[in-house]
C-alpha cells in the first residue's frame, strides 16, 4: 500500500471502534440487478471468480457467494477487513492486499466490481491491475449510490441537507483541502484498458426505518471524523434529520440511485 493511500485510510474513521459493524448494518446493499446483468455481460452462466475490490465490511462482497464459484473480495483496512471475515460463506475469502496490487493471477478473473469505493483509487494505478487480472472479454462494474428518496418528503430533504452540510464543513475546518474525486466513464474510457465502456443508472429498493436513516448518516466516516474536528450535529444538520426520522417509526421502502461504470477487458 503506497503512502498517499495509508494517509487516507487514517483519516478516514474506518477504523474507529464500532464503525464496522453500523457500516455493515446502515448502508445499502448492492443493487440486486448486477448479480444477473454482470455475468451475462461476461458471457457466462456462473463466473469462475469475481474480485470486489475495496470490499469493506464484505457487504458488496457476500452477495456474490451465490452466483460465483470463487469470491475474493480486496480490502487494505484492517478493521474492516476483520469485520468482513467473521462471514461463513465458505467460497468468499478476503485479501488485505491493495487494489493496485492484488496478487491475483493475470487474466484469471471474470468480474471486477468496485461498490462505493472507485473515489478512492487513483485510475492510473488501478486500471492497469484491473486489465492484468480481468480474462478477455471479462466485465469491470464500479458503483456508487447518488440519491435517496423515501415517501415522506422531509426526511429525504433533511437526508440531502446533512450530506451537502457534511460536504461544505469539512471543506471548511480543512479536514479536506479539495472535492473529493467523482468518478465517471472517462476514468476506464482514458485507461485504454477496455473496448467498450458506458455508463448505467439504476436503482434498488430496500427498506428503512428512521433508525436507520440515522444511523445511515453516521456510518460514513466522514461524518464522524467531522464531528471528531468538533463540529456539533447541529451545524451538520444532524438534529433536523433525527426530527424528520422520528415520523418512520416502521420500515418504508427506500428507492435508491446509482451510478454504474462498466467495462468489456
Amino acid at each position: 500500500m503506497d503512502q498517499e493511500l495509508q494517509e487516507r485510510l487514517a483519516r478516514s474513521g474506518y477504523d474507529r471502534p464500532g464503525f464496522a459493524a453500523d457500516y455493515d448494518l446502515y448502508r445499502p446493499r448492492p443493487p440486486s440487478v448486477l448479480l444477473e446483468l454482470l455475468p451475462r455481460l461476461a458471457g457466462v452462466d456462473r463466473p469462475t471468480l469475481v474480485v470486489d475490490l475495496g470490499s469493506g465490511t464484505g457487504l458488496s462482497t457476500r452477495p456474490w457467494a451465490a452466483f460465483a464459484d470463487e469470491v475474493v473480495g480486496i480490502e487494505p483496512n484492517h478493521a474492516m477487513r476483520g469485520f468482513s471475515e467473521r462471514g461463513t460463506e465458505i467460497n468468499v475469502s478476503y485479501l488485505g492486499s491493495s487494489s493496485y496490487e492484488t496478487g491475483l493471477l493475470d487474466a484469471s478473473v471474470d468480474i471486477v466490481t468496485a461498490a462505493q469505493s472507485l473515489q478512492w483509487m487513483r485510475p492510473e494505478r488501478l486500471f492497469p491491475e484491473v486489465g492484468r487480472i480481468l480474462r478477455p472479454g471479462g466485465v469491470f462494474c464500479a458503483y456508487n449510490y447518488t440519491v435517496l428518496q423515501t415517501p415522506l418528503w422531509e426526511a429525504a430533504a433533511a437526508f440531502d441537507f446533512v450530506q451537502a452540510r457534511k460536504r461544505e464543513l469539512r471543506m471548511r475546518v480543512g479536514i479536506d483541502r479539495e472535492a473529493a474525486a467523482t468518478p465517471n466513464v472517462a476514468w476506464l474510457e482514458g485507461s485504454g484498458v477496455f473496448r467498450h465502456a458506458r455508463e448505467l443508472l439504476l436503482h434498488s429498493i430496500e427498506e428503512g426505518d428512521g433508525a436507520r436513516l440515522v444511523g445511515f448518516a453516521f456510518s460514513e466516516g466522514s461524518m464522524r471524523t467531522l464531528l471528531e474536528a468538533g463540529v456539533s450535529e447541529e451545524d451538520v444538520g444532524l438534529d433536523r434529520l433525527r426530527a424528520a426520522a422520528d415520523a418512520m417509526q416502521e420500515p418504508v421502502p427506500w428507492l435508491i440511485g446509482y451510478r454504474a461504470w462498466l467495462g468489456l477487458r
